[in-house]
């Protein structure tokens, strides 16, 4: 067996040690470079990098000088009076700054369960304003019953994206699952479909069965939700010869509701709205679409950060029960 030679080396966890398959020892990164990294790519300044490091200005200049060693790349760059970002820093720069958030929540002890008698916190939870005239009432009651200080901030979910759980301005989006992000987690929550609703009286009510003519004939008032939906029920009606009209496009649910109500249009939303506000209601009738169309699921989506929160456990099991005992999951 040949001997290895003199200068080789194999990486093992912590030290280099002597080995036949390697020429150069290859040392462990740094790892607190990538904090620094994150200050320097977030800040734009040396200064202020330093700054929330609790570093002073020298040390972070000279850590800078490392960092611009290690990834091969200027990172930041002088342009006039101010720094900017290379292209390089630029594309990196959300990716490291998930990596330290991982870090920090990885390496902070375990949160213990809070007095929820006493706890004083906001729980922002982006959603569509359907969902929250679904299901506002009875999550507020749950929660106030068990933790009376706690508020839920409801904001609308206008920009699909998972930046607003990334920064932290979410705790919690609840919606049809679109581009959430590699990352981010999500729970279904219930099974959703489409169904035509029009005013009481309206020509279409006293049809048995609403038949895809009939549904063409008349104008229609939409949301700008269930983009595919909407899509497919063109698609459907085409192949039969016909076209479906759109007369008006309205912000929400709600509002394509209320319209309906005080037209002739037909509006299409989600069962579950209309099952949970307004099966009662004396001015408006809901009916079944006459050509088959695809099912949604609604789900709540989080951050990882928020995983092991017992605050944020509760929030999200609070608003898996209320969901579950209003629209089930099939």
């Amino acid at each position: 067996m040949a001997e290895a030679a003199p200068n080789a080396t194999k990486i093992c966890i912590g030290r280099p040690i002597p080995c036949a398959y390697y020429d150069q020892p290859m040392p462990e990164p740094d790892l607190n470079l990538l904090f620094a990294l994150d200050a320097l790519l977030s800040e734009k300044n040396v200064t202020r990098a330093a700054r929330s490091l609790h570093l002073s200005a020298s040390a972070m200049s000279r850590t800078l000088t490392r960092l611009r060693a290690v990834t091969g790349d200027p990172l930041l760059v002088r342009a006039g009076r101010q720094m900017v970002l290379t292209p390089y820093a630029e594309e990196i720069r959300e990716r490291t700054e998930n990596m330290v958030r991982e870090a920090r929540a990885l390496l902070r002890p375990s949160p213990v369960a809070p007095d929820f008698s006493t706890l004083r916190r906001t729980l922002t939870i982006r959603a569509n304003e359907a969902f929250v005239e679904a299901f506002g009432a009875p999550l507020i009651a749950e929660a106030t019953a068990v933790a009376p200080l706690v508020r839920l901030h409801f904001s609308s979910r206008w920009e699909r994206n998972a930046e607003y759980l990334r920064n932290g301005s979410a705790d919690l989006e609840i919606g049809v699952l679109e581009e959430a992000g590699p990352e981010i987690r999500v729970q279904a929550l219930f099974r959703d479909r489409y169904l035509g609703v029009v005013r009481k009286g309206h020509p279409l009510e006293a049809k048995r069965h609403v038949t895809p003519r009939q549904y063409a004939s008349f104008g229609h008032v939409v949301a700008p939700h269930g983009r595919q939906v909407i899509d497919s029920l063109d698609a459907a009606i085409a192949r039969l010869g016909l076209e479906r009209t759109t007369v008006a496009i309205v912000p929400s649910f709600p509002a394509a509701l209320a319209v309906a109500r005080a037209s002739d249009l037909v509006a299409l939303l989600p069962a579950s709205f209309m099952n949970r506000q307004h099966a009662a209601s004396v001015d408006a009738y809901s009916f079944e679409l006459p050509v088959a169309t695809d099912g949604f699921t609604i789900y709540q989506m989080w951050h990882p950060r928020l995983e092991n929160d017992p605050v944020h456990r509760w929030l999200r099991q609070l608003v898996l029960g209320v969901c579950r005992q209003q629209v089930p999951l099939v």
